[in-house]
């Protein structure tokens, strides 16, 4: 098995937070996860985001999945 590549997919969490006036835990609350497993997307130290944490944060920040996600190219 080759070694894992770190990945390039950055989180813009911190950035659509101050947008809205709103606290990882607020959000954490009203998606029904910890405040940890939204600080570690929030840190990019996430290898994962379910589909239904992601429709999630999204219905939440009212926002689309590009608004939170981008790719560094480098």
């Amino acid at each position: 098995m080759p070694p894992e590549e770190e990945h390039r997919v950055r989180i813009h969490l911190d950035r659509l937070l101050a947008e809205r006036g709103m606290t990882l835990s607020e959000l954490a609350d009203r998606v029904g996860v910890t405040v940890v497993n939204l600080s570690v997307l929030k840190n990019d130290r996430a290898k994962a985001i379910r589909f239904s944490t992601l429709t999630a944060i999204c219905r939440e920040l009212n926002c689309q999945p590009g608004d939170l996600l981008s790719f560094r190219q480098d």
